[in-house]
């Protein structure tokens, strides 16, 4: 069981987190039109985002981030250390599950049924001995429907389309976790160290998988390497990174709830590129998605002004004298 992190009751957003949020949507809504278009494997995809982002983030991680590395091998720090390598192998398993998923059913179903997130989320909070609101399990439940009628998903009765169905479910529980393990590490690690060790077991793990699969990882077209680097570019650095930037000042819970603004994104986006088109219920969705975002960061705000005054009171015969 995971310590509960003190962001857990940090309801407020400042300004660089929301910014950090607003960004991290919109990168993610492209994640899923763009893993369906690229003509390699999606694990193949998955490997070269990770790695590829290592590369990006290693030499400045490497030249200001030296010390906190270290930290990761020592003493108490090792734990967290754990935190970050436990992170990106459910990391990789989330990539392994849901990037496939785009490719046996439509990237509507994908994206809804990943969207189970925060129920997983906000299960494994109440395993870490965190009890959520009632106005935030009804607005993780609000959201969630929403996510699903505002991509307009279909959920076709055939075996390929059952298999991407159970993938994208996976894919949502294995995302639950990697956040989970994110927000713990975040607590004292930076967002490069963070990321940097994250992405890099990812990449390894899923280099293992493609290996023993035998999944071709080159061989692909110009386009498709592009497809790659916009991935890279967006969804992993602008992404990824910024939901896990946010998880300093914000709960794993409230940023899977926000993350769910990825599925009208991702279906618009799919509409646009792929022909995809949301079915005519798709604004009443994307209304009931919003308001059960709404729900989860007031409620959640409300739960956490409760809390302050009990967390700071401290009885008078326990102060100690003055020095």
């Amino acid at each position: 069981m995971l310590p509960v992190s003190p962001a857990a009751h940090r309801p407020s957003f400042h300004p660089a987190t929301t910014g950090a949020l607003v960004l991290a949507v919109v990168a993610v809504s492209s994640s899923a039109p763009l893993v369906a278009v690229a003509a390699a494997p999606a694990l193949a995809v998955a490997f070269w985002r990770n790695l590829l982002s290592v590369a990006v983030l290693g030499p400045f991680s490497a030249a200001r981030r030296r010390a906190e590395f270290r930290s990761l091998t020592v003493g108490a720090g090792r734990r967290e250390g754990v935190y970050c390598v436990l992170s990106g192998v459910a990391l990789a398993a989330h990539f392994a599950t849901w990037m496939p998923s785009t490719k046996l059913t439509s990237v509507a179903a994908a994206t809804a049924l990943c969207a189970t997130q925060p129920v997983w989320q906000g299960l494994i909070a109440r395993a870490q001995g965190r009890r959520l609101p009632g106005a935030v399990w009804a607005g993780v439940g609000v959201a969630v429907a929403g996510a699903v009628v505002a991509t307009g998903a279909d959920f076709a009765v055939s075996g390929r389309a059952v298999a991407g169905d159970l993938l994208a479910v996976a894919g949502g529980l294995f995302a639950a976790v990697y956040t989970a393990l994110g927000e713990r590490a975040r607590t004292t690690i930076s967002t490069t160290t963070y990321t940097t060790v994250c992405y890099g077991v990812c990449a390894l793990v899923l280099l293992v998988v493609c290996l023993v699969g035998r999944v071709p990882l080159t061989g692909f077209d110009t386009g498709t390497w592009l497809v790659v680097l916009a991935l890279v570019a967006g969804a992993q650095l602008l992404g990824h990174s910024m939901f896990n930037y946010a998880l300093k000042k914000v709960s794993a819970t409230t940023v899977s709830v926000l993350a769910l603004l990825e599925a009208p994104g991702a279906a618009l986006i799919g509409w646009a590129w792929l022909g995809q088109l949301p079915g005519a219920t798709a604004l009443a969705g994307l209304g009931l998605l919003l308001a059960g975002v709404a729900v989860v960061v007031l409620g959640g705000a409300r739960s956490a002004r409760r809390l302050r005054p009990v967390a700071t009171a401290v009885p008078p015969d326990a102060v100690p004298p003055p020095d």
